[in-house]
C-alpha cells in the first residue's frame, strides 16, 4: 500500500510502536489505514492506495510467467516485492533460491563502478564466489558485447548498453528466478531476439523460473507458458500465455476508432516531406461488426503542400492486436487534380482476407517505391481500429486453423477513386 503525502503516523511514539510490532514482533503494522483501489483513472477521496491487493499465485520451478496489464495495474511493484527491494504492507512472499531481478535501465549498477566492477558487484550480493564470476565473465561480455568499454564507468554507457549488460548480468550468473520488467524495450531488435532467447534457454534448458513484464503480446505468446493479468492492482485472469493474452487484448482494447482526425499523435517521426499528408482517416464499415466477405471500405482526407505534386499512391497496413502485421495493400499510382490543396479520396478493399480478431490500420501516401519508406510524403499508425466476427462457410475451415505467427496476406483488386 502507498500513502500520498507524509509518510509516518503523525507522531514519534505511534512511529516506535509500528517498529516494535512490525521489526520485532513480526506483526501487521497497527497503524495501518484502509486505502482505496488503485484506479489512476478515477479521483480518490482517501490518501492511501493499494498498489497491489489480494495477490494470491504460485509459480512452479521452471515455469515462466507472463505479467500483463495496463499502465498503473501494479506489474511493476509486484516484480519490486518478488525482488524483495520492497517490503509488502501486510502478506508475506516465499521464495526459494537467488533471485536476479533486470526492473529498470541501470538497475544494481554503481555509475562511478566500470562495466568489470559491476559485473563482479552483483555476482557478490547474489553470494557467488569471485572464481565463480570468473568463470562467467567471458560469456557475460561476449552476449553483452560491450567488451570495448567494459572498464569504462557505467555512467558513461548508453541506456541501451546499460540493458545488454544488466541483462547478461542477470541471465549468466545463475539464479534461480531471473525477473525480468519491460526495459528489454530499450535494446534494439537484435538484443532482444538474443534475450528472449536466452531466458528461453534459461527456463526450459536449465530448469530456471522466470518472471517477465511486457506490452509486447508477441514476446508474451512466443516465450512464456503461463500468465497473470493484473487490473487495478489485482489479480484478473490467471491461466495459459496464450489464455492470458486473449483475455487482456478482449477486455482491455480501446473503443475501436472508426475516424480520426490526423494530428501529431498519429506520427511518429518528422522526417517525411509531407508534400502531402492525411488531413482524416475514417473508415465506411461498422467497425464493431465486420466480416470476412465485406470489403473493407476507407475514406480520407489529403492536403497537398507542394504543388509540385501531381500523383500519389496509398499504403494500407493492417496489423493483429498483437501488433503483428497480417496484411497490406498499396493502390495503383492515382493522379491528382491540376487544381486545388485538399482532396477527398475513396478506396474499397474487397478481398481483405482477414480472420477473425481484433485489427488496426497504420497507413501512408508514398512516390510509387515499395522500399522507399524513406521518403514516404506521410506515414500514420494506429489511425483506425475494427473486429472481423463473422466468417463466410468458404473460408471458415482455414481461417480458424490460421496460426498467429502466419506472416502477411497480399490484399488484392484494391481500387482508389478521387470523389
Amino acid at each position: 500500500m502507498y500513502q500520498l503525502g507524509l509518510v509516518g503516523t503523525g507522531t514519534i511514539s505511534n512511529d516506535l510502536k509500528r517498529w516494535w510490532a512490525m521489526s520485532v514482533r513480526g506483526k501487521e503494522d497497527p497503524f495501518l489505514k484502509v486505502g482505496q483501489t488503485n484506479d489512476r483513472t478515477t479521483k480518490g477521496t482517501s490518501d492511501f492506495v493499494y498498489a497491489l491487493r489480494d495477490i494470491d499465485f504460485k509459480v512452479e520451478q521452471g515455469d515462466v510467467v507472463g505479467i500483463i496489464g495496463k499502465n498503473g495495474a501494479g506489474k511493476s511493484t509486484l516484480l519490486k516485492l518478488l525482488s524483495r527491494i520492497t517490503a509488502p504492507t501486510t502478506g508475506t512472499i516465499k521464495a526459494r533460491g537467488r533471485i536476479a531481478s533486470l526492473l529498470e535501465v541501470g538497475t544494481g549498477f554503481h555509475p562511478e563502478l566500470t562495466g568489470r566492477e559491476n559485473i563482479y558487484m552483483n555476482g557478490s550480493i547474489m553470494g557467488m564466489r569471485k572464481h565463480e564470476i570468473d568463470r562467467k565473465l567471458d560469456e557475460i561480455v561476449d552476449f553483452a558485447g560491450v567488451e570495448r568499454y567494459l572498464d569504462t564507468p557505467a555512467k558513461r554507457y548508453s541506456s541501451g548498453m546499460t540493458v545488454r549488460l544488466g541483462f547478461a548480468v542477470a541471465a549468466f550468473l545463475e539464479p534461480e528466478i531471473l525477473v525480468v520488467d519491460e526495459v528489454l524495450a530499450v535494446g534494439d531488435a537484435e538484443f532482444q531476439k538474443k534475450a528472449i532467447g536466452k531466458m528461453n534457454e534459461v527456463a526450459s534448458g536449465q530448469g530456471r523460473t522466470v518472471l517477465f513484464v511486457s506490452h509486447n503480446m508477441n514476446s508474451v505468446r512466443q516465450l512464456c507458458r503461463s500468465g497473470v493479468v493484473l487490473k487495478n492492482g489485482m489479480i484478473d485472469h490467471i491461466g495459459t500465455a496464450d489464455e492470458c493474452v486473449d483475455y487482456y487484448l478482449e477486455t482491455n482494447i480501446s473503443d475501436l476508432v472508426k475516424e480520426s482526425k490526423i494530428d501529431s499523435r498519429y506520427r511518429r517521426d518528422n522526417n517525411r516531406t509531407m508534400n502531402l499528408e492525411y488531413i482524416n482517416i475514417r473508415m465506411l464499415n461498422d467497425p464493431t461488426n465486420m466480416a470476412t466477405e465485406e470489403p473493407l471500405h476507407l475514406q480520407m482526407t489529403i492536403r497537398r503542400n507542394n504543388p509540385k505534386i501531381r500523383e500519389a499512391q496509398f499504403g494500407i497496413f493492417i496489423n493483429n492486436s498483437s501488433d503483428v502485421r497480417v496484411a497490406s495493400c498499396y493502390t495503383d499510382p492515382i493522379a491528382l487534380p491540376e487544381n486545388g490543396d485538399t482532396f477527398d479520396i475513396d478506396v474499397v478493399i474487397p478481398n481483405h482476407h482477414l480472420a477473425k480478431g481484433l485489427y488496426k490500420v497504420d497507413m501512408n501516401i508514398s512516390k510509387f517505391d515499395y522500399n522507399a519508406f524513406a521518403r514516404d510524403h506521410d506515414l500514420v499508425f494506429n489511425v483506425l481500429s475494427f473486429e472481423v466476427k463473422h466468417v463466410d462457410a468458404q473460408h471458415e475451415k482455414g481461417f480458424n486453423a490460421w496460426p498467429h505467427n502466419l506472416g502477411s496476406v497480399c490484399m488484392t483488386d484494391t481500387t482508389v477513386t478521387i470523389l
